[in-house]
Order: structure tokens, then C-alpha cells, then sequence
């Protein structure tokens, strides 16, 4: 077992140059023939935030301390793991002419989606960095634990969006479910809300069954509230990311031989 874990390590590493490139192609792509080119992935969480934030706190006027930044703090990370698992979705069908072609380990168009999508999210920070600057928060050594947050939603996103592209080789169909399951699921997170307003009766489910509630949650500790969060939260996170990445791995080793019978 450990052998063979290696072996695919090794495999993996020998392909770091065209993971690379797939990275860089996602990016380009994504901002080809745009004047503002990457500057849209500060602007585009600030300007959704902007619309928010007069919505929530004049309409609905949650009593919540920082509004702005409770609220981008949930959406960069929501975001980037629905971005990732979207572009997972089309990862293995949307290379077929380059799979029959030549010989490429087949998991490395899910991995690059997913590495693009942190690209976007590192821009993405600008955009919490300049709330926090405007809003006049008080930085702290705390913020050097945000990476293990953004850790542990980039393993869970692979986790998800490898099971994905494998299930998506067989039912095109996933493509537009699982969109509107991301829409639900984003309604279910405290992005722009505060979980109070759930009844206490509901609150234990929707707190753990959710997944993303737990990464958003480590996040606002350290961004909003600059406290480590609690170690309880954050071995549930990597354990749940693990067990999502090892369905995900097992399920796309499983059917990968099979693509190219429907690709």
C-alpha cells in the first residue's frame, strides 16, 4: 500500500511542469480579452459584497458587528470552493481530444481546476484585505492561521470535485444539478445571515451537516474576531476534508479506465 502511494507521488511530481501550465491556461483563459483583466477577482467579491451589504443591512438589518467583512469573509471561501468544484465538474470530459491522444494521468485536469480556482482565491484576498483596511480592523498575529482554513477547503474541494469529474464522464446531467445545489447550498451557509436566526431545534443539523459552515466559522475567527479557533473545529474540518478526498480518490481510481469508453 505504501508502495504503491508512493509510486503515484512520484508520478504526480513527474507532471508538475504540465500542472503547472494547465494552472496558468485556466487563469489566462478565464481573463483573455477582459481590460481589467485579474483585477476582476478583487473587484467582482467587492462589488457583489457593495450589493450586499445595502441589502442586508438596510432591508433586512442583521445586528451584526463588521457586516462587510462578516460578510466576504464567508463569500471568498464559499466562493472558491464553488468555483472549484464547478470547474471540476467539465474537468475530464473538456480534455478528451488530449486524453485519447497521448498517455496523462487523468486526475491532473481535476487537481489543476482546483489549483486554478486558489489562484483566484489569492486574488480574491485583496478584496478582504482592503475591507479590513477600510473598515479599520485591528490586525493580529492570528492571521497567520488563515492558511490552514484555505487548506482544509482546498483538500475537501478536490475531494468533491474528483468524484465529480468521474461521475460527470457517465451523467452529463451533473453539470446542471450541481449547480443548482450549489445555489440551495449557498442559501444554507451564514454568508450573509447570522445562524441565530435558525431555530435552536434546526441549528445542530445545520451546523453539522454542513460542511462549509465549519470552514467559514475557522475563517471569521481569525479574520473578524482575530481569536485561533477552537482545536475541536478545526480536526473535524481536516478530518471531514480527508474523508471527502479519499471518497473522491477512491471513486475516480475506480472508474478512470472506463472514461475512455465515454469521452
Amino acid at each position: 500500500m505504501t508502495k504503491k502511494l508512493i509510486e503515484k507521488f512520484c508520478r504526480f511530481y513527474a507532471f508538475k511542469e504540465l500542472l503547472q501550465q494547465l494552472i496558468t491556461r485556466d487563469i489566462k483563459l478565464k481573463y483573455r480579452r477582459s481590460y481589467l483583466g485579474y483585477l476582476w477577482s478583487v473587484l467582482n467579491p467587492l462589488l457583489l459584497m457593495t450589493v450586499l451589504v445595502i441589502v442586508f443591512s438596510n432591508i433586512f438589518r442583521f445586528d451584526i458587528p463588521n457586516f462587510p467583512l462578516y460578510l466576504i469573509s464567508g463569500q471568498v471561501i464559499f466562493n472558491f470552493m464553488v468555483e472549484a468544484t464547478n470547474m471540476s465538474v467539465w474537468s475530464i470530459t473538456g480534455n478528451a481530444s488530449l486524453l485519447k491522444k497521448t498517455y496523462i494521468p487523468k486526475y491532473i485536469f481535476t487537481v489543476s481546476k482546483v489549483g486554478s480556482s486558489l489562484v483566484n482565491l489569492i486574488f480574491s484576498l485583496g478584496a478582504l484585505l482592503l475591507v479590513m483596511i477600510v473598515t479599520r480592523v485591528q490586525f493580529s498575529w492570528v492571521l497567520l492561521f488563515f492558511p490552514f482554513v484555505i487548506l482544509q477547503v482546498f483538500i475537501f474541494s478536490l475531494g468533491v470535485g474528483l468524484y465529480l469529474s468521474a461521475v460527470t464522464v457517465f451523467f452529463r446531467d451533473i453539470q446542471y444539478l450541481w449547480g443548482v445545489f450549489t445555489s440551495m447550498w449557498m442559501y444554507l451557509t451564514p454568508i450573509f445571515y447570522p445562524v441565530s436566526i435558525i431555530p435552536e431545534k434546526y441549528q445542530w443539523f445545520y451546523i453539522n451537516l454542513n460542511p462549509m459552515y465549519g470552514y467559514i466559522k475557522q475563517f471569521r475567527d481569525i479574520i473578524l474576531y482575530a481569536h485561533i479557533p477552537d482545536l475541536n473545529t478545526i480536526v473535524i474540518g481536516f478530518v471531514t476534508a480527508f474523508i471527502f478526498l479519499i471518497l473522491g480518490v477512491w471513486y475516480f481510481n475506480k472508474k478512470q479506465d472506463e472514461f475512455i469508453l465515454y469521452i
